[in-house]
C-alpha cells in the first residue's frame, strides 16, 4: 500500500491523521516542523504527502515549493484549516486542497484519488505549465 507522509505541527492532527490513514491500509509517517521533510523523502520516500500550511518555521507555501524542487512528480495535498488559500497561485503546484474538517471523508477521497491518477499515468514533463504562468504573474 502506499505510504503517505503527514507534515502538520498539532501532535493531535498528525495522531488522527496517522489513525485513519492507518485503518485505511496506509503507511504513514508523520513530521511536525518543516525542517524534518527532507529526511523524511530521502528515507521513507513516500507516495503522497498531505501538507498544512501554517507551520512552525517555514509556511506550508514556501515547503510546496521546496518539495516540488526535489521532487516534481511528488503529490502533495493541501491540508489546512483556511479557506482562504483555495486560488492562491502560488499553491498551483498542490494535487489537492481540503479544508480541515473532524469528518476526513473528503480528504481520504482525495488522497485515494491523487494516488490512482499518478500510478495510471506517466510523469510529463509539461505537467503544470500554466501553473508557471501563474507563478510568474503572480510573482512568485
Amino acid at each position: 500500500m502506499a505510504k503517505v507522509l503527514i507534515v502538520d505541527d498539532q501532535s493531535c492532527v498528525r495522531e488522527l491523521l496517522s489513525e485513519e490513514l492507518i485503518s485505511e491500509g496506509y503507511r504513514v509517517t508523520t513530521a511536525g516542523d518543516a525542517e524534518s521533510i527532507s529526511g523524511h523523502l530521502r528515507f521513507s520516500q513516500p507516495d503522497l504527502i498531505v501538507l498544512d500550511l501554517y507551520l512552525d518555521g517555514p509556511d506550508g507555501i514556501r515547503v510546496l515549493r521546496d518539495i516540488k524542487r526535489e521532487d516534481p512528480d511528488l503529490p502533495v495535498i493541501i491540508f489546512t484549516a483556511y479557506d482562504s488559500y483555495m486560488d492562491d497561485p502560488r499553491l498551483c503546484q498542490a494535487d489537492g486542497y481540503v479544508i480541515k474538517s473532524i469528518c476526513l471523508d473528503e480528504l481520504k477521497g482525495k488522497i485515494a484519488n491523487v494516488l490512482s491518477r499518478q500510478q495510471a499515468l506517466p510523469a510529463t514533463p509539461e505537467a503544470k505549465p500554466r501553473c508557471l504562468e501563474l507563478l510568474a504573474a503572480h510573482g512568485s
